[in-house]
This record gives structure tokens, C-alpha cells and sequence, in this order.
């Protein structure tokens, strides 16, 4: 396996492939980097799949309790309360993370904010 990938390493947090996620974090890869194609944050997205494990890992990697996802507009408290992942909001509010205000409806993120122009 080579050195850090970050579109490896989001595919493997939201597949819940512990050991890729791992290898990518190890290699120095941002845990919060937003890659332009993709406008998504690793921990929203592995959330909203339900990969608490992964969530776990990216936030012992560093990753922002508080970081907004720009695609789904959500907060990872957010995203954790949506899909009701209660372990890893308490976690997250332990980090610091508020409680959070519902997620904006119709699609808060870069593509609602679009299809409602």
C-alpha cells in the first residue's frame, strides 16, 4: 500500500475499512481536508453511512467535532443525531461539539443552496 490517499481514505471511512482508514490517517492524511470534487467532510459522511467505528478512528486522528460538512450542511453532531448513532454524540458533545440545531431542510449544503437559485 502506498502513502496517504485522501479519496482512499474517505471511501474507507464511509465503507468502514478500519485498517485503510488507519494506513491513510498514519500517513499524515487531513482527516478534515474537503476535497474540491467531493464537498464533503470524512466524519459527516462516514456518519450519515453509520460507520461509528470510523467515526471513532477519524476522531482519534484529529478530526473536528465541529467541522459543517459544506454538501450536507450538517455538523457531525448533526449527522450522528440524524442517523441515531447516540455513543458517538455523546462522544462529540464531550469534544466540545453544542447541541446542535436541526439540519437546515431542502438541502443546506452547496447543491441546495443551488437547486433553490
Amino acid at each position: 500500500m502506498s502513502g496517504g490517499d485522501w479519496k482512499d481514505m474517505f471511501g474507507a471511512a464511509c465503507a468502514g475499512d478500519l485498517d485503510t482508514l488507519r494506513h491513510h490517517l498514519a500517513a499524515g492524511v487531513d482527516p478534515d481536508y474537503v476535497h474540491p470534487e467531493y464537498q464533503s467532510t470524512a466524519l459527516v459522511a462516514c456518519l450519515l453511512e453509520r460507520q461509528a467505528a470510523a467515526a471513532d478512528v477519524l476522531l482519534d486522528h484529529g478530526a473536528s467535532p465541529v467541522l459543517e460538512s459544506p454538501l450536507e450542511g450538517q455538523t457531525p453532531v448533526q449527522a450522528a443525531r440524524q442517523v441515531r448513532l447516540q455513543a458517538v454524540e455523546q462522544r462529540l458533545r464531550a469534544m466540545g461539539a453544542p447541541d446542535p440545531e436541526p439540519p437546515r431542510t431542502t438541502g443546506s449544503g452547496w447543491f441546495g443552496r443551488l437547486s433553490r437559485s
